[in-house]
């Protein structure tokens, strides 16, 4: 058996804290092992990356969810009781649940929402001098998702919600306000959304037929009990924050496209060009860090010893910029797409493995095509400037974003 190399120090929190998205990555490349064990929470916790490590992460049978999401995780970030953190026939009823949402035409329709909404604001943005684009963007797909899902919002509440839904995506990694704003956010959502459901169920509001919160108002578990109202709160939020949270991809492709301008040209009007540039954008900025998960019984792999209840870290955006799987990897790099086939366990950005039967984003189709939309109107639809601005992208924040949120100006209609 052979030795799993170790951190020396007695708990890495702090360390993890400070390196970011980088401190599994460079780690492994300090004991030029994909796997190495340390103690996170002070906790024994096996770190991994690279596509064997995917591959053995969404392997069902020798891992499990429950439990494995740090509390202040859950508590800011997924919600508790939700599909993130189930397994076997219970998370493939609910999974169920989400995938009978993901519809091609129902990705259509909120695409096309979004399109409607960013292309309706262009006027307000070429009268309104400086747009910080970060913050315009979660505005706007706050409003689509809303009304996609079914969900009633008043224009009064627009930036409420916007912001409550931004704090707990910025909560689960770090200490201190952040994290408090996070749990306060994570509260009020739950209410506002438990209220939606309860109202939908008793019929003083419905939903309306076939939206994201008729269907999980009334989605019903082996059993033929309905969601407990908390845990419906969780599920339709598990599909207004990730929908949001694209909006961090949306600066990250509007980074690309001043940073590489010749790519600029190579999306306008061409549908292939532009999913290569969505996907490399997708593989090479930093989004989810890492995966957890706990090692459902004893097993041993590649020589290393994993013992039963072991919390393990799968490494997102260390997968996605391994160097065995994507040469050059520290250089964006579009046309390294062209003609590749999409394979579950290398591009692994919001997950790895199958969306059906495991735990992979439900709504990464989503994902693609906001932001290939995105990319359309920030080529197709507007003219603009980007003025001088800290752009920096510091990997030790998680989740990581320009500290300007990337700010526009002279904007105007092509």
């Amino acid at each position: 058996m052979a030795t799993m190399p170790a951190d020396r120090t007695p708990d890495s929190t702090l360390a993890l804290l400070r390196a970011g998205y980088r401190f599994i990555g460079e780690r492994c490349d300090r004991y030029g092992s994909d796997v190495f064990q340390t103690r996170i929470l002070l906790a024994p916790t096996i770190c991994l990356r690279g596509r064997p490590a995917a591959m053995l992460f969404y392997d069902n049978e020798r891992f499990q969810r429950d439990s494995a999401m740090p509390l202040r995780v859950q508590r800011t970030l997924t919600g508790r009781g939700g599909v993130q953190g189930l397994d076997g026939a219970e998370h493939t009823d609910r999974k169920a649940m989400f995938m009978s949402i993901m519809t091609p035409a129902a990705v259509q329709r909120l695409g096309q929402l979004f399109d409607d909404e960013w292309r309706a604001r262009i006027p307000a943005w070429e009268a309104a001098g400086p747009v910080p684009l970060y913050d315009e963007v979660g505005r706007l797909l706050t409003r689509a998702v809303c009304a996609w899902a079914g969900v009633p919002l008043a224009a009064s509440q627009v930036d409420r919600r916007a912001v409550d839904l931004h704090a707990m995506i910025e909560g689960p990694a770090v200490v201190g306000p952040r994290h408090w704003r996070g749990l306060l956010a994570r509260r009020r959502a739950e209410r506002w959304i438990g209220d939606l459901v309860e109202r939908a169920r008793t019929g003083i509001h419905p939903a309306p037929a076939g939206s994201p919160l008729a269907i999980v108002s009334e989605h019903r578990d082996a059993r033929g009990a309905l969601l407990p109202r908390r845990t419906a709160a969780v599920e339709l939020l598990n599909l207004l924050r990730p929908v949001v949270a694209v909006d961090r991809y949306i600066v990250f492709a509007a980074l690309a496209l001043r940073d590489h301008p010749g790519w600029r040209e190579r999306v306008h009007g061409d549908d292939e060009a532009t999913g290569q540039f969505v996907q490399e954008v997708r593989r090479y900025y930093p989004f989810f860090p890492m995966a957890a998960a706990r090692v459902r019984r004893s097993f041993d792999w590649e020589g290393h010893h994993f013992p039963r209840g072991r919390r393990v870290l799968l490494d997102l955006y260390g997968t996605n910029h391994h160097p065995a799987l994507w040469p050059e990897p520290e250089l964006f790099r579009p046309e390294r797409f062209a003609g590749r086939r999409i394979d579950p366990f290398e591009l692994v950005p919001q997950g790895g493995g199958d969306h059906t039967t495991g735990h992979r984003c439900a709504g990464e189709w989503i994902t693609i095509d906001l932001m290939k939309r995105a990319v359309t109107n920030l080529t197709g639809s507007m003219r603009y400037e980007v003025p001088p601005q800290d752009l920096t992208l510091d990997l030790r924040r998680m989740p990581a974003l320009p500290p300007s949120g990337l700010t526009l100006t002279d904007i105007r209609p092509a």
